[in-house]
């Protein structure tokens, strides 16, 4: 099976106006601890890569001295331009697809990737980050899930309803099959294969229109995909996740992840 999922443009588009709200926001914590075990500085540079509405490049700006926000979608590079600004952040940004970053960007300390890896040709880009990332610099892959635990009982409610809304989506159906190499599998095939997860365990307090956004914030079901059919998935989410709300809010526990990716010293090359 491939390993990578054909580009599609504009994919988020419709999605990218729910992403900030409904998407579950990395742990401070987590972005401290990378910056620790990575060794920035106020002279690095950082690059946000399939950056969205720049999440990460807003986290990582108070620790860097510059930051690059990449991305092919204009409409998460609009939200993210407006989301710097009210944050009184200068940040740079590029509208392209991470297989076409290069040399001619200059060198960088970290690039860090949010929840879009699985969209790039991962081991294409990962070559194409070698020659732009420099000696000691790193890889940072982002991502927040559930864990098992009694406040995510609401979770399989969620998934049930995604699953059933998102049926068809092809892109969705290759990332979720057992044959998907894991980004892990990927990178120890890299020119990055000395690797470290690191991970925060917050708990919570969400309004259930979150999800709603959540749910709309994905590409497979996003209004653009799914169309008037939208606007019954918001309505079936809400009747879904009342029992485990209260007053409007459901309890959550979210994991934030890094996984973090350097070249081998010699001797481990070897």
């Amino acid at each position: 099976m491939s390993a990578v999922i054909p580009f599609e443009k504009r994919r988020f588009r419709s999605a990218a106006r729910h992403y900030l709200a409904g998407r579950p926001a990395y742990a401070p914590a987590l972005v401290r601890r990378v910056v620790q075990l990575t060794g920035l500085g106020r002279a690095a540079r950082v690059m946000d890569l399939g950056c969205g509405p720049g999440q990460l490049a807003l986290a990582f700006a108070p620790f860097a001295g510059e930051v690059l926000a990449v991305d092919p979608e204009p409409e998460m590079l609009r939200i993210a331009r407006e989301a710097a600004a009210a944050a009184g952040i200068g940040l740079g940004v590029l509208e392209a697809s991470a297989e076409e970053i290069g040399p001619g960007l200059g060198r960088f300390d970290l690039v860090a990737i949010g929840r879009a890896f699985h969209w790039m040709d991962r081991a294409r880009v990962l070559l194409r980050l070698d020659s732009i990332i420099e000696p000691g610099g790193a890889i940072a892959l982002f991502s927040t899930r559930h864990p098992e635990l009694p406040d995510n009982a609401w979770l399989a409610a969620y998934d049930a309803l995604i699953d059933r809304y998102a049926a068809g989506d092809e892109a969705r159906r290759l990332r979720k099959s057992a044959d998907w190499p894991s980004h892990e599998a990927v990178l120890l095939d890299s020119p990055f294969a000395r690797i470290e997860a690191v991970a925060v365990l917050e708990r919570r307090l969400t309004p259930i229109e979150r999800f709603v956004d959540r749910a709309l914030s994905l590409s497979s079901t996003s209004a653009a995909r799914i169309g008037e059919r939208s606007l019954e998935l918001a309505a079936a989410l809400r009747a879904a996740l009342a029992p485990f709300a209260a007053e409007g809010m459901i309890r959550e526990v979210v994991e934030s992840r890094a996984v973090l990716a350097w070249r081998p010293a010699p001797a481990e090359a070897d």
